[in-house]
């Protein structure tokens, strides 16, 4: 049963949606928030923090972790695997980043918008588990 941990990242009223690329393991093409495994003996806002820095850029200084939300847990048909997911929240100085491979593209929107996005399972769910959609 795999641990990720997924940062939604907040600037202004809108949060970062990234459009994962062919080049990674599992939901290709889909917009996700940043992500990434949870690897065994991480300190997982620790492996939360990596990153965010690793994927888009922002360093200590740019963003605060604001918030850590309850694991969600669910099965993923597409995958057949059932995942944890580990939420946070971070604010942002900033809305200029640098995507690395794992995306080929991103975008600031309203967190109510992401109804309109082909994103990964449950994310709408951690995003209401961190901030509300309305």
């Amino acid at each position: 049963m795999p641990d990720v941990v997924t940062c939604v990242i907040r600037h202004e009223g809108r949060i970062l949606l990234l459009k994962r690329s062919d080049r990674v393991g599992t939901h290709r093409g889909k917009w996700a928030c940043v992500s990434g495994y949870v690897e065994e003996g991480d300190i997982i806002s620790g492996r939360a923090a990596r990153e965010v820095e690793e994927e888009t850029g922002l360093s200590s200084s740019d963003v605060k972790m604001e918030k850590e939300g309850s694991p969600v847990k669910f099965f993923d048909d597409a995958e057949g695997k059932t995942w944890t997911v580990h939420p946070f929240l971070f604010r942002s100085n900033t809305d200029a980043i640098k995507i690395d491979w794992e995306h080929t593209e991103y975008r600031w929107i309203k967190p109510p918008d992401i109804g309109h996005y082909d994103t990964v399972p449950k994310l709408k769910e951690v995003v209401e588990s961190l901030i509300p959609l309305r």
